[in-house]
């Protein structure tokens, strides 16, 4: 069984490696950032811990199915979130969509009753998702990243 030191720096270095990444990609003018790629790599980590544990074993064979099942259907509600139609196409809500998939995650990891590593994931969603757009936009200028087109506004949104 992994020692608790042990799955915080497991998520801990998933979290950063994932936000070093999305850096590059948004230094580079592309539609993913820091938080959104953080999110997907730390909810990523946090199955693979939770599945090396020692309660692994009480994931039976159609366990799995239905956790790959659920995963699978939400990133088609994640598809749903990123694609916005205004004037133009855009990519927009990519972090929205990595919440979702990751409020998934946490969804299967309590489902299975791994109550500290979902504590340790949320401290660590909410460190993401508080200091991130501030560490983001300071990278950004300070690296030289490329400019984003200011987002044109529509006329009326359509909200479900």
């Amino acid at each position: 069984m992994l020692d608790w030191t042990e799955i915080i720096l497991r998520l801990g270095v998933a979290t950063l490696a994932g936000g070093l990444i999305g850096l590059n990609r948004d230094l580079h003018g592309k539609p993913i950032g820091l938080k959104t790629l953080s999110l997907v790599s730390l909810a990523t980590a946090m199955l693979l811990v939770m599945v090396h544990s020692d309660d692994a074993r009480i994931v039976s064979d159609a366990g799995s199915r239905v956790i790959q099942g659920i995963l699978t259907g939400i990133g088609f509600l994640g598809a749903g979130v990123i694609v916005h139609a205004a004037r133009h196409f855009r990519v927009r809500g990519l972090t929205s969509a990595a919440c979702t998939w990751l409020a998934a995650c946490i969804g299967i990891v309590c489902g299975l009753g791994q109550w500290r590593l979902v504590t340790i994931a949320l401290v660590m969603t909410f460190a993401v998702l508080t200091v991130g757009n501030r560490l983001e936009h300071w990278l950004h200028r300070k690296l030289g990243g490329k400019d984003e087109p200011a987002p044109e506004r529509p006329a009326a949104f359509l909200d479900e």
